[in-house]
């Protein structure tokens, strides 16, 4: 017997599989880090449960859960919005690391109120943010240099500049320890009230709205998608590429710039090597999950968040390694690669039994 298989290309993809791809994603992966649990002698189903039901019906965790969502929506803007425009920004960890010791220097050597401090370290931040994506950005558009190199690449120096300064210039206030100085309280973000989480989460609601209308009510937004669908046909009609090019990273990177000072005066109070929880790498998966909308971003990067938070009460609950987490991430992307793969073809399989064997005299079928 020979199996056969069949890929052809779908001219059209059904609208349950184009809308079903993040769940079907979320689905696999959880379902395959299932095997993982059972090896480990863990029930799956009290796994999960402890790691998604008990993380949102428990009040310190859902605050956790939004804190965390904040960095990762904004980094996963960074990302979503270069790939609207057909292109990778790998460099949101880069990214969020210059708006950090941007924000950080400014809310550390200005004196201002609050309400008046923490809008110009945003500012800061995202400015710092938006060049470092920039510059990735200018040289794509200009020489064709391959952006997912040039980004990633930068986020290690980013990350050795941060690294340096608060070794030296930046640092205070930790003895030996390196670390800046903590933020005066003018610097850092206050608590809402009911939600009682910090008021960086606003900054990531209105991100995605900013978004959100941008892609879908603007003319820039439209030739961003334009030009992530068919380059030379967005060309022919006149649209620049070179601007659109630059555009999405430099906003893109003022989203991870963002996201940098957000952490700082939300959570850190104090900007220290190595703040990031790897933010900016995240935000990948998550752009990917998410890349047919702003507000799917927000869903997605609610998910991470749910998983790091969850994956920790895992942890302590069954004992679990803490690399637990970064398998179902892994997961997450294997899964939605599969998924993309069935989204551009269609699989037939064809099993050939071969001849049928000749009926014999004497036997059912054969001369008599």
């Amino acid at each position: 017997m020979n199996v056969s298989i069949e890929l052809e290309a779908r001219d059209d993809v059904p609208a349950w599989l184009a809308y079903g791809t993040p769940v079907f994603t979320v689905v696999g992966a959880l379902a395959l880090a299932a095997v993982a649990l059972v090896a480990l002698s863990v029930n799956p189903i009290a796994a999960y449960g402890t790691m998604f039901v008990e993380t949102l019906t428990d009040p310190f965790g859902l605050r956790q859960t939004a804190t965390r969502t904040v960095p990762l929506v904004l980094t996963g803007l960074a990302v979503y919005l270069p790939l609207r425009a057909g292109l990778w920004n790998v460099g949101a960890e880069g990214q969020l690391y210059m708006g950090a010791v941007a924000g950080t220097w400014i809310g550390l050597n200005v004196s201002l109120p609050m309400a008046a401090l923490i809008p110009l370290a945003l500012l800061g931040a995202g400015v710092a943010g938006g060049i470092w994506a920039g510059i990735p950005g200018y040289l794509r558009a200009k020489w064709g240099v391959n952006e997912i190199i040039t980004t990633l690449l930068l986020t290690f120096v980013a990350t050795q500049i941060a690294s340096y300064l608060v070794r030296g210039p930046m640092q205070g206030g930790m003895g030996n320890f390196p670390g800046s100085a903590l933020l005066p309280v003018a610097a850092q973000y206050p608590t809402l009230p009911v939600l009682e989480v910090h008021a960086g989460f606003l900054v990531g609601l209105l991100a995605v709205a900013a978004t959100a209308v941008l892609v879908a009510r603007t003319r820039v937004g439209f030739e961003v998608t334009v030009v992530g669908s068919n380059p030379l046909a967005a060309a022919q009609a006149g649209m620049s590429t070179t601007r659109v090019y630059l555009f999405v990273f430099l906003v893109g990177g003022a989203f991870a710039g963002l996201a940098g000072f957000n952490e700082i005066a939300g959570v850190q109070e104090r900007l220290r090597p190595e703040f990031s929880s790897g933010y900016g790498f995240t935000a990948i998966p998550i752009a990917l999950l998410g890349r047919n909308g702003a507000v799917r971003v927000l869903l997605a990067a609610a998910f991470f968040a749910l998983l790091f938070v969850g994956g920790s009460k895992l942890e302590v609950a069954y004992g679990v390694p803490a690399a637990l987490t970064d398998v179902i991430q892994a997961l997450v992307i294997l899964c939605l690669i599969t998924a993309e793969f069935f989204k551009r073809y269609s699989v037939a399989l064809e099993l050939d039994r071969g001849d049928e064997p000749a009926s014999v005299e004497g036997e059912p079928g054969g001369a008599a």
